[in-house]
C-alpha cells in the first residue's frame, strides 16, 4: 500500500477495481481545511481520462504493469496472433484490445501492457509503433486544376486495407509512413 504522498506522473494503481495510470497531479493546501491531491487518471483498459480528489495521506493500492515485446503473425476468425520476441510464446488477442489493427502487417513489432496480479495477468493494450511503413496499393491520380489551395487530400488504400487521407501528389506504388495514432499522413518514404 502507497500513499498520496508516492504520487508521481505514470503510477499504475487500482482505481475502483479498474488500473489506472497518473497523467497529472497536484498537492493543494488550502488555507482552511485538509490539504488534498487533485489527479487525472487515465484508465488503461479503456483509455478514458478520469478526474479525482484524494485527500492527502489516503491510502492506494499500487498494481504491477509490464511492457512486452511482441510481433504480429497473422489475424483468424477469433481475433489476433501475436509472439514474444523474446520467449517465443504465442498469445491470442481480441479485436477490442488492438488499437488501429488494419495498420498492422504479418511480422509487425508492437508493444503490449500487461496486468500482472500474481500468477494472472490480463492484456490491457497493444500499441503499434507510432509510424509505420505502408505502400500505397490505389488512389485515385491527381488531375491539375484539382484545386486552388496546396493543402488538399484524397483517399488512399494501403496495402493491409486501409484507407487514409493523403495529399494529392501521393500516387500508387509509392511507400509512406501513417501515424498510428491518428491515422494521418506522416511523409513520403524513399
Amino acid at each position: 500500500m502507497a500513499t498520496t504522498a508516492d504520487f508521481k506522473n505514470g503510477l499504475y494503481m487500482n482505481y475502483n477495481g479498474k488500473p489506472c495510470s497518473i497523467v497529472w497531479f497536484q498537492h493543494v493546501k488550502p488555507g482552511k481545511g485538509p490539504a488534498f491531491v487533485k489527479c487525472k487518471l487515465r484508465n488503461l483498459e479503456n483509455g478514458r481520462i478520469l478526474e479525482n480528489t484524494f485527500t492527502a495521506g489516503a491510502k492506494i493500492d499500487v498494481i504491477n504493469v509490464e511492457r512486452r515485446p511482441y510481433q504480429y503473425l497473422y489475424k483468424d476468425e477469433d481475433g489476433y496472433n501475436f509472439m514474444h520476441e523474446e520467449t517465443f510464446e504465442q498469445i491470442h488477442l481480441g479485436t477490442d484490445v488492438v488499437e488501429n489493427p488494419d495498420l498492422m502487417k504479418e511480422s509487425q513489432h508492437v508493444e503490449m501492457m500487461f496486468w500482472v496480479d500474481g500468477e494472472e495477468e490480463k492484456c490491457l493494450t497493444c500499441e503499434l509503433p507510432t509510424y509505420v511503413e505502408m505502400e500505397v496499393t490505389y488512389t485515385e491520380p491527381a488531375v491539375k486544376g484539382d484545386t486552388a489551395t496546396t493543402s488538399a487530400m484524397k483517399e488512399a488504400t494501403l496495402e493491409t486495407g486501409a484507407i487514409i487521407m493523403v495529399p494529392l501528389f501521393i500516387q500508387q506504388g509509392e511507400r509512406i509512413s501513417v501515424n498510428t495514432t491518428d491515422r494521418s499522413y506522416g511523409g513520403r518514404l524513399k
